[in-house]
């Protein structure tokens, strides 16, 4: 999936557009409830060594989205190709997947929809939150 599909698919699903806080920094892009302005994505370019990968190229950048997600599903998810533990989060709650890897768009969309349930504020309470 790229990241203007995600994008898309954000937009049509929830009506949420990327927001681009950070100073200095135009491509990293945080997915917000309208309401609450709470995160329930971040998207981003990493450094392939920083997710493990072999990389003669110190600067071969992959596009992620990061997610929160149940952490069983993180200890099973990573055991996968193009799954992370959380590159910035916490990485018991988050995951990160690899943008136009192996994984499909399908997963990538059902995990979206995770976050967002996980992030609602009716679907953290008694959960701690983020």
């Amino acid at each position: 999936m790229t990241r203007d599909r995600l994008f898309s698919y954000v937009k049509k699903e929830y009506g949420v557009e990327p927001d681009f806080p950070f100073d200095r920094d135009f491509e990293s892009a945080v997915l917000r409830h309208k309401d609450t302005r709470k995160w329930f994505a971040l998207v981003m370019y990493v450094k392939a060594d920083r997710l493990g990968h072999d990389s003669e190229d110190s600067d071969n950048l992959i596009d992620v989205v990061t997610m929160k997600c149940d952490p069983m599903m993180i200890d099973m998810l990573i055991q996968q190709e193009g799954y992370h533990r959380a590159y910035h989060m916490n990485k018991t709650q988050w995951l990160t997947v690899e943008l136009e890897s192996s994984v499909s768009d399908e997963e990538i969309k059902n995990l979206i929809n995770l976050s967002y349930r996980l992030t609602d504020k009716a679907g953290s309470k008694g959960r701690g939150g983020n």
